[in-house]
């Protein structure tokens, strides 16, 4: 019986472990390729996405990420055996293979066993290879004739041969045509070894694979050195888990007895809570001490769980963080090696390419994010740049204007500004004039000068002292008098220049032409007449100032002395003409104001020239982004998702066709995974254009956080097979609803619950919006119902970041905004789209408006949208509701509402209608209880019984 069983078992185990080994050899070629794809998607971006010598777009693959891929790729599966004794491992190849690969060897053998690997090969064939990949020429045993159990003479290290350490170094190579091997997986058993030599066969054993570990231990218990090994084997793997098994005895095949009542069978993570206590209590108990076996079993168990092997504490778990994990298993019972085997090489392989293909994802995501957070901001630049080249525009001329008419209307006001000046600081001129040190001039002993050209100079310096003391006094007062309007205005057109400035990188000058404009705001509007200026206008200033004086009459040689500085100073002051003087200083200021003005206009103009340019090569790489890279990159961000979908969960199982639309026919689905029940939408895009809209579609809706409001999109699956692999379908997984509010409306659905599911909708469009998504066919057919007749949202089609809208015509005829017919919108279109849905919420029909039911076609249903058409008042519609869907279908998109209004005035009309529907009922009870009343007075008989009740 025992044999019938274990021939099962071990048919059962050729055929599962082939073919989990066959999936994980094609899962890994599909990683492969979408590897290449990608990394080559990655490069075009990179190498197109450069402006202006910045890297505006990038995607960029990590090292690490690569790495896990590529050793997951270019590694074969391999079955790394590890033992206790040369019989446990060999025993454990023999029952991969089915028969005996290895010689028959003694429990207690101390044979010394050499390195093996065992792959693929049409013929049986054995060779010795040093490490360096030479082929070591010796005279094998297998090499006399043929032979299937590898020769033990071979497999041995010669004892004693110390003078031929390559032949101990040697690993041995053997191929075998058998069908655990035929799809590239190899098995490797670790040779004997010194204590000290472990870390290094370890490392060898594992090296270029991708490893399935098995243990094999023969002994009732594990020995110190054992436990030392299994500890490092921990690090040296990563925590990678362990196949555990019990090897029985020479000359058995299985255990001859079951062990007593309370031993342990098999342990594994998929053993229950119950299971675990159980096997943890088992010492304990009478029939475990009465159990030699039982016992000792308990011992390895309770050792391997106290190395980490077995420990289900979550803080285990830190060392090794992955995207799907597998727990070690321990098999007692060695006629569970087989099925069990088949099960955990399963989980191991979809652990490394689950874990890989989420990396591979990681990287799409990573990419497809930074590529919508670069189109909102090339989006923002294109909208504010020009903005604020027109703000710069308005500001410079509100300032050139107001400080135009000061210069030109308040003429009156600087005479005044400078009379007032001369009378304040006249003593203290005259004062420090008669202080004043030549410069230059040697004066006589009486303090005379000797020529006329040295009292010219005399005079001369005194004027200038005069003249500057008196202009930096008067431009002091003249600054003061706009200080107030300069600063309003510069301090912002200045960080507007700033701003453009940083955007204007296509021009080497261009830093210096916004900084030309800073020095002409400055020059120009600042209005500082300062002595330390060398602008050209305080110099003309000085020598109108000096005109006026040189016509004043001076004595020849007088004595250079206080009394004559004085004089001169006072005589200086006393013909100024404040008149003269105040038109010069308003002219110059005209004068000068005309000019900066002219050059700041110029200087603006060029710059807008540039950022024209420069926002046309903006919107050629947004368009690229949107219309190439994104869609090209969430194909394959697609593929990988699905890759790992079909690896945790398999194909779905679709049932009856429950819908069908325009670019797909969805199908029941009663589980998958773990959701149940499901809904699968199948698709065969027919073109790349079909691809890229199903993928980004996929992308947005399955990167939405979970919402109530929203239909969630679970997984998705690529059927590569479809069509016979021409056309492959992808199917994508969703949770499944009642019904639609198409449907709901036509069965009568009731007013009140209407209502609630407007609500429901629009608070899935406000959460869309608020993630940046603008949905684009609002409509009753996308609007599901669960069974509390509550609203979600669905068919994220047309779903996509505003900044990603290409401004495409789409979406259904009727709920279709008259803007977007332009091309230019914004997710006001949602508003719009449930103004229309609203009407048919309050109608209670789904036939169309009349004002549209007289359209002969779309195109003129279009063309007279865009003219002001819109529905009807429904019968019997309250004016709040009128009002509110008036408000939605607004033709300007500012006029209409928010959704946050919009659901603010819902829930008014809700709770209305609530009272309402409540007052009614209360009504008609109290009219019932009356007309029972009535009838039941109305009745003799009842009157002549009603007493005596």
């Amino acid at each position: 019986m025992r044999t019938k069983e274990l021939n099962k078992s071990l048919i059962k185990m050729n055929a599962n472990l082939p073919n989990e080994l066959k999936t994980f050899v094609g899962n890994a070629s599909r990683l492969k390729q979408i590897l290449f794809e990608t990394k080559k998607c990655f490069e075009d971006i990179n190498n197109s996405g450069r402006f202006d010598g910045t890297q505006i777009i990038d995607a960029e693959l990590l090292k690490e990420e690569e790495l896990e891929i590529t050793s997951l790729i270019k590694n074969p599966p391999t079955i790394v055996i590890f033992g206790q004794t040369p019989y446990a491992k060999s025993r454990i190849v023999n029952e991969l293979f089915s028969k005996n690969i290895f010689p028959p060897l003694e429990e207690n053998s101390d044979v010394k066993l050499r390195m093996v690997r065992i792959f693929h090969g049409d013929k049986n064939s054995l060779s010795l290879t040093l490490p360096d990949d030479f082929d070591l020429v010796d005279n094998l045993e297998a090499y006399n004739g043929p032979w299937n159990t590898i020769p033990r003479a071979d497999l041995e290290i010669p004892a004693g041969n110390k003078s031929d350490e390559a032949s101990g170094l040697a690993v041995m190579e053997v191929t075998q045509n058998h069908p655990l091997l035929q799809f590239g997986a190899h098995i490797v058993v670790s040779p004997s070894h010194q204590e000290d030599q472990f870390e290094d066969i370890v490392k060898k054993c594992i090296e270029n694979a991708t490893p399935i570990i098995v243990y094999g231990f023969a002994s009732d218990m594990l020995n110190e050195v054992d436990v030392l090994e299994l500890s490092l084997l921990r690090k040296l793997t990563n925590f990678e888990p362990i196949f555990f098994v019990r090897v029985p005895p020479t000359g058995s095949r299985t255990v001859d007895t079951d062990p007593p009542d309370g031993a342990p069978r098999e342990v594994s993570p998929e053993s229950s809570n119950t299971n675990l206590s159980s096997v943890v209590s088992a010492d304990n108990s009478p029939s475990a001490k009465n159990s030699h076996n039982a016992k000792h079993v308990s011992l390895v168990y309770e050792q391997l769980q106290r190395l980490g092997y077995l420990n289900l504490d979550p803080e285990m778990k830190q060392f090794k963080k992955n995207y799907y994990d597998v727990e070690s298993i321990f098999v007692e019972k060695f006629t569970d090696f087989s099925p069990r085997m088949a099960g955990f090489v399963k989980k191991i392989l979809q652990s490394y390419a689950v874990n890989a293909s989420s990396v591979l994802n990681n990287s799409h995501t990573r990419c497809l994010n930074k590529f919508i957070l670069s189109a909102f901001d090339m989006a923002r630049d294109m909208l504010i740049t020009p903005k604020k080249l027109e703000f710069a525009r308005e500001k410079e001329e509100e300032l050139y204007k107001s400080l135009l008419k000061i210069s030109v209307s308040k003429l009156d006001e600087i005479k005044e500004l400078i009379s007032t000046t001369i009378s304040m600081i006249r003593s203290c001129l005259i004062a420090e004039a008669a202080e004043f040190e030549f410069i230059g001039i040697d004066l006589d002993e009486n303090r005379g000068v000797s020529t006329a050209k040295e009292l010219q100079a005399c005079t001369e310096q005194i004027r200038e002292m005069v003249l500057s003391r008196l202009n930096h006094a008067i431009a002091g007062k003249l600054v003061s008098s706009v200080d107030i309007l300069r600063d309003s205005y510069t301090g912002t057109l200045t960080r507007c220049l700033e701003s453009l400035e940083t955007m204007d990188k296509e021009n080497p000058e261009g830093a210096k032409t916004t900084d030309a404009f800073k020095q002409i705001l400055n020059a120009a509007y600042t209005v500082e007449i300062t002595v330390r200026s060398s602008s050209s206008f305080i110099k003309n200033i000085l020598e109108k100032m000096k005109q006026l004086v040189q016509s004043m009459p001076w004595k020849s040689s007088p004595a250079i002395d206080s009394e004559w500085k004085k004089k001169v100073a006072s005589e200086m002051l006393n013909s100024l003409s404040e008149s003269r003087l105040a038109k010069s200083i308003a002219s110059q200021i005209k004068e000068r104001l005309n000019k900066s003005h002219e050059s700041f206009s110029n200087a603006l103009r060029q710059l807008e020239t540039r950022h024209s340019g420069r926002l046309d090569k903006i919107e050629e790489h947004r368009l690229k982004l949107r219309k190439v890279h994104a869609p090209r990159l969430a194909k394959l961000a697609l593929e990988s998702t699905s890759l790992k979908d079909v690896i945790l969960f398999g194909m779905p199982v679709m049932g009856r066709e429950i819908g069908r639309g325009q670019y797909g026919v969805v199908y029941s689905c009663d589980t998958w995974g773990k959701y149940s029940p499901c809904a699968i939408k199948s698709v065969v895009p027919p073109d790349d254009k079909h691809w890229n809209d199903l993928a980004l579609e996929f992308f947005y809706t399955k990167n939405i956080s979970e919402h109530d409001r929203i239909v969630m999109l679970r997984g998705s699956v690529i059927d590569y097979m479809y069509g016979g692999g021409t056309s492959p379908a992808v199917l994508l997984v969703m949770e499944r609803l009642q019904r639609d509010l198409y449907t709901a409306i036509k069965q009568g659905l009731d007013w009140v619950s209407r209502i609630q599911v407007a609500i429901d909708v629009v608070e899935g469009l406000r959460f869309l919006h608020s993630q940046g998504l603008v949905h684009r066919d609002v409509k009753l057919k996308n609007v599901l119902l669960d069974k509390e007749n509550r609203g979600k949202i669905t068919d994220l089609g047309f779903c996509k970041p505003e900044a990603m809208m290409s401004g495409s015509i789409v979406g259904t005829p009727i709920h279709m905004a008259p803007e977007l017919f332009t091309g230019h919108y914004d997710n006001s279109v949602d508003v719009y789209a449930f103004g229309i849905l609203f009407w048919y919420v309050c109608a209670g029909h789904v036939r169309l408006p009349n004002a549209f039911e007289q359209c002969a076609n779309k195109d003129q249903l279009w063309q007279s949208v865009k003219k002001g058409l819109r529905p009807e008042q429904p019968p019997n519609t309250s004016e709040d509701c009128w009002v509110l869907m008036q408000g939605c279908w607004e033709g300007e998109p500012s006029k209409r509402p928010f959704f946050g209004d919009v659901e603010d005035t819902l829930k008014v009309i809700l709770e209305k209608n609530k009272r309402r529907a409540a007052s009614a009922a209360a009504a008609e009870k109290k009219t019932g209880t009356n007309d029972r009343r009535n009838r039941t007075s109305g009745s003799p008989r009842l009157k002549q019984i009603s007493p005596n009740r």
